[in-house]
């Protein structure tokens, strides 16, 4: 059967002073009514039922992402005694799931990313699914083509596309290739060069796989990561389940897929992502999003602007926000915390976050 599960531990320190620890971006309504997380989890609907759907998150944010999908069931969201990366995050889940049914086929996704539309979407992950019920040991991943030479994201250079005899069927879809391999986050100069050269695509971090699959490409490549995770799934309805979950997963040691298996698996397929996407990574992001105004404004909430060009300006309805002879700023209005920043000094916000950290100032953070 296919299952989904959706990474939801990250903290958003780049959406800062809205994100927070308790309430970081995947809860947060940034590009419309429904929550990140809750658009995630819609857009399988159809797809996926709930009760075949794992989200993996913080302990901390456990109830607060139960209140937010309660199709989900309670069994169905996990909370991470601690932050350890993607892959004891993914080989966790995939044991939990293998543990369950051990033919499953598993959707890995974030939580925080902005898919449309729904249709292509889930037309994609079926095509994958068909790659992976064809080939079982197949990893299959989705690539973005880029639109600009973009420095934070990592990125995938396509291979052969595959051949007619694994792809008969109308299910099957032609903009499939093997990986060649898997870069890691590049210069401007190397990024600006991957775009001209054509066959590279931004990495999605959504993948298509058998749990089992993932599970021995873990147990390969990362076998201390794999005995620990498997451990806490047998763990599962005994009395030492959280004790024996707190233990093994904090002697893990953090690592990403990517690094952990990504790089170095085979046979790896990406598929050519025919929706649109994006990572929704800081608040200039939200520029794509939310559309800007003849002064190339972004404007969220109650807002006038005198001589003001190029920001990004988050309110509500019941804060009047005023600017005045200002350009390229991102200012963004919380109750307890006000953001002005230079818009082109945007990764200055998660120092911020750190100096907060630093000086104890745990209530704004």
């Amino acid at each position: 059967m296919l299952h989904a599960v959706i990474m939801a531990g990250g903290t958003g320190t780049r959406f800062w002073p809205a994100s927070r620890v308790a309430r970081p971006k995947q809860l947060l309504h940034l590009t419309g009514e429904r929550t990140m997380i809750q658009a995630t989890v819609d857009r399988l609907d159809g797809l996926i039922p709930p009760e075949r759907t794992l989200v993996v998150t913080s302990r901390l944010l456990v109830n607060a992402i139960a209140g937010q999908l309660p199709q989900v069931p309670a069994s169905g969201v996990i909370g991470e005694p601690c932050k350890r990366d993607t892959a004891p995050c993914i080989g966790l889940a995939s044991a939990l799931i293998e543990r369950q049914d051990s033919d499953a086929i598993t959707v890995v996704m974030p939580a925080d990313q902005v898919i449309a539309p729904v249709e292509l979407f889930q037309q994609a992950i079926t095509h994958a699914v068909k790659l992976v019920e064809q080939q079982p040991e197949r990893i299959v991943t989705f690539g973005i083509r880029p639109t600009y030479p973009a420095e934070v994201f990592g990125y995938i250079k396509r291979g052969t596309p595959l051949p007619s005899s694994a792809t008969e069927g109308e299910m099957i879809p032609p903009n499939a290739f093997a990986v060649h391999e898997f870069r890691e986050k590049p210069s401007a100069e190397v990024a600006a060069q991957y775009l001209d050269a054509g066959d590279c695509y931004w990495n999605s971090g959504i993948f298509v796989w058998r749990a089992a699959t993932i599970l021995s490409a873990l147990k390969k490549a990362e076998p201390d990561m794999h005995a620990r995770v498997v451990r806490i799934a047998r763990a599962v309805g005994t009395d030492d389940y959280e004790a024996v979950f707190a233990h093994e997963f904090a002697a893990i040691q953090p690592k990403a897929i990517d690094y952990a298996v990504m790089e170095r698996y085979q046979p790896t397929v990406v598929i050519e992502a025919s929706f649109e996407w994006d990572d929704l990574g800081s608040w200039q992001s939200l520029g794509r999003l939310r559309g800007i105004d003849a002064d190339g404004n972004t404007i969220i909430g109650c807002h006038v602007g005198f001589r003001t060009k190029g920001s990004i300006v988050r309110s509500d309805a019941q804060h009047m926000l005023v600017t005045v002879g200002v350009n390229d700023l991102i200012i963004v209005h919380t109750p307890d915390a006000t953001l002005v920043a230079n818009k082109h000094d945007e990764e200055a916000i998660r120092q911020v976050v750190a100096l907060l950290r630093e000086k104890g100032w745990d209530q704004y953070l």
